[in-house]
């Protein structure tokens, strides 16, 4: 190869690695939710009639109406781009939902339209998984304990209030959601989304006892922005 071709393809390689370094990726909006004033105080929640519960928990359990953390952060927050994004594929993996000690696990269990949803009794004692749904249809199901898991999909958005008729105590939510961008605070308040492409988006949190928040925000190619929401306390 003489001397030109070779000066020619590196200078070539050159551009195209310049180029590719110098193309930015897609955003992320992340941040904490956090409250103010004083929330109610959990209450424990007693599970004397169900031993083989009771005894999986070193210290009694709680309600989990509002579960709080360090620096007044708040967990179980849905956080999802209610608006503006465009790039919603189509729902892939499973959302697995327990039934453990007595409690439904996760509290919150957010899944998109479509998406599959796993529900499982890890207990020895029957539950119920009462769906109390309005834009999807609404469904009541017993599962034995050793029975096995069973599946279930939804076909609108909703946040759907869930409880048990065998465990008065035992409450969630099945957020359902029509965007693929969305995301559950955890102990320390944080969520994050990623794989943004550039635009004005709307984003949503909700609480189940404190309501509902949104705020406007435009991001760039591969910038992050911070979009934390404050959450005023009530009781619930």
């Amino acid at each position: 190869m003489s001397i030109h071709r070779i000066a020619l393809a590196v200078l070539v390689i050159i551009s195209i690695t310049s180029f590719t370094a110098a193309t930015p990726g897609p955003g992320t909006i992340q941040g904490k939710v956090t409250y103010t004033g004083t929330p109610a105080k959990p209450k424990p929640i007693d599970m004397s009639k169900e031993p083989s519960c009771a005894k999986m928990h070193t210290t009694p359990a709680t309600t989990a109406n509002a579960v709080t953390g360090p620096g007044n952060s708040l967990e179980n927050v849905v956080v999802y781009i209610s608006a503006g994004a465009t790039d919603n594929p189509a729902a892939g993996g499973t959302v697995s939902f327990d039934q453990k000690g007595c409690e439904y696990q996760p509290h919150v269990a957010a899944l998109q339209v479509g998406q599959e949803l796993k529900i499982t009794n890890s207990d020895q004692t029957s539950h119920n998984i009462n769906a109390m749904a309005k834009a999807n249809a609404p469904w009541n199901k017993s599962q034995p304990p050793g029975a096995p898991p069973f599946s279930e999909k939804f076909d609108k958005a909703e946040f759907i209030p869930i409880k048990c008729n065998v465990h008065p105590w035992m409450h969630a939510y099945f957020a359902v959601l029509s965007t693929s961008h969305f995301a559950v605070s955890g102990p320390e308040g944080d969520y994050k989304l990623p794989n943004l492409a550039p635009g004005k988006y709307t984003v949503t949190a909700w609480h189940e006892s404190f309501g509902t928040q949104t705020q406007e925000i435009t991001i760039g190619a591969g910038e992050t922005k911070a979009v934390n929401f404050v959450f005023q306390a009530k009781p619930y």
